[in-house]
Order: structure tokens, then sequence, then C-alpha cells
């Protein structure tokens, strides 16, 4: 079952990539979850670089207390922050072929919350 899981996702990120790509102007907010943790990265593929990450593993966001979904939503707030420090305020969403819901859910509206527009 875990191979089907893994094979849907990818699939429908292939899909989603097709149609979603960060330039300068208008980079794109990759998200990737995994058990414990939750990165989100800003990027810009004309360039392929990485211009502002954040997640739940930094200092600032781990010693808040709560469930992952806050977590999450700290996460979206701190990359927020970071983002327009950077002089970057309008992005394109990449859930990165997980449902939008739960985690994926907060982390953009923390992020929509901090300032940036998608």
């Amino acid at each position: 079952m875990a191979n089907n899981k893994i094979a849907r996702r990818t699939r429908i990120k292939k899909g989603i990539r097709k149609r979603v790509a960060g330039t300068p102007e208008r980079p794109r907010l990759s998200v990737f979850r995994s058990n414990n943790e939750i990165y989100a990265q800003i990027i810009d593929d004309v360039a392929g670089r990485t211009l502002v990450a954040a997640s739940s593993t930094e200092k600032a966001v781990s010693t808040q207390s709560g469930n992952k979904v806050d977590l999450s939503a700290l996460v979206g707030k701190a990359l927020a922050e970071k983002a327009i420090a950077a002089g970057i305020s309008a992005v394109v969403f990449d859930r990165n072929g997980y449902l939008y819901h739960g985690r994926v859910k907060a982390l953009a509206e923390g992020a929509r919350e901090g300032g940036l527009n998608f």
C-alpha cells in the first residue's frame, strides 16, 4: 500500500509542476511534509535557487508548544516574514502532491497572514 500512496503523490506532483513554475517576479512556495516536521521553501525555478526557507525544526518554531497543525501555521508566518525581508511579496503555491488540508492548509494560511499573496 505504501508504494501505491507514493506513486499517487508522485503522479499528482507531476501534474502540479506542469502548471506551476516559479519566476523571479513570482517564485514558487514548495511544501514538504514528513511525519513529524514540515518544511517550506521559496524557489526561483528560472535560476534554480532557493531564496528563503523555513521549517518546524528551527529554534524559533520548535520551542513553541502546540500540535503539528499549530506549528505549521507558525512555519508559514516565519516564512512570510523572511520572504518580505528578502523583498518577496507574491508567490505561487506548490502543495507538492499533498492534499490541501491539515498541516499544508495551516502553513498556507499562516503565510497569508504573514503577508504573502497567493
